[in-house]
């Protein structure tokens, strides 16, 4: 089991310690133990504390921004990019409980798993701690990349972002190779990004878009970072 001391501490919330070790168990782990409960529940209600908490604080940061604005800002930073990187800068990953093919194929570093069990401490914190506690948790982890103009850019729309940025360096049109690989239970793809015939980056997801996507995002950085 993990170790949820470090992790409660690290966050800063009083979770019920019960609900944070649920919160952090992958349906895959679930599956290789007869069938317990899993993180998926708390998923559910993490996604709209994560969303309402940053939808009202954009609405009262930006009294002057139009709904489109705001919905593109709120967007980029509640995106499943944007929840892994936060995730991965408390290093939830390692506390995550995975079944052992799931954790075999890199499954503490897919940016699908982490965002999920980041919403997921969300609701558990919502349950153990009330509304205003779990609010405040979402904008000390996330709320620091409302901050940052580029989230409603490539971290935002990575496809497209990158295919903009290769056709500026006049290079092809991005080209994507996927694999699949586990059980039906816990799919895992693995996308490959390819620019004028050369494997740039890849990216791993639950599913095909969110693979081309993370796959996408590191692509445009290598690129970004290229022509710096």
């Amino acid at each position: 089991m993990t170790d949820t001391g470090a992790l409660l501490e690290q966050l800063g919330v009083d979770i019920d310690p019960e609900l944070l070790v649920l919160a952090l168990t992958h349906r895959s782990w679930a599956y290789e133990h007869g069938g317990v409960p899993h993180n998926e529940r708390l998923e559910f209600l993490g996604d709209s504390i994560l969303g309402q908490a940053i939808t009202i604080e954009l609405y009262r940061r930006l009294p002057d921004a139009p709904e489109g604005e705001l919905a593109k800002r709120r967007a980029g930073v509640v995106s499943t990019v944007a929840l892994a990187e936060v995730a991965r800068g408390i290093g939830l990953g390692r506390h995550i409980l995975l079944g052992k093919g799931e954790a075999a194929s890199g499954g503490a570093d897919k940016p699908s798993i982490l965002a999920d069990t980041m919403e997921a401490v969300f609701g558990a914190a919502f349950l153990s701690a009330g509304h205003t506690a779990s609010a405040e948790l979402v904008l000390r982890l996330v709320g620091p990349l409302l901050d940052d103009p580029g989230r409603t850019g490539a971290a935002l729309d990575p496809k497209t972002a990158l295919q903009e940025i290769a056709a500026a360096q006049g290079l092809g049109a991005p080209i994507y190779e996927i694999e699949a690989a586990g059980p039906d239970h816990a799919r895992t793809f693995t996308a490959s990004v390819l620019i004028d015939g050369r494997a740039v980056a890849t990216g791993t997801g639950s599913s095909k878009k969110v693979a081309e996507m993370a796959a996408a995002l590191s692509a445009h950085q290598q690129l970004s970072a290229a022509n710096a």
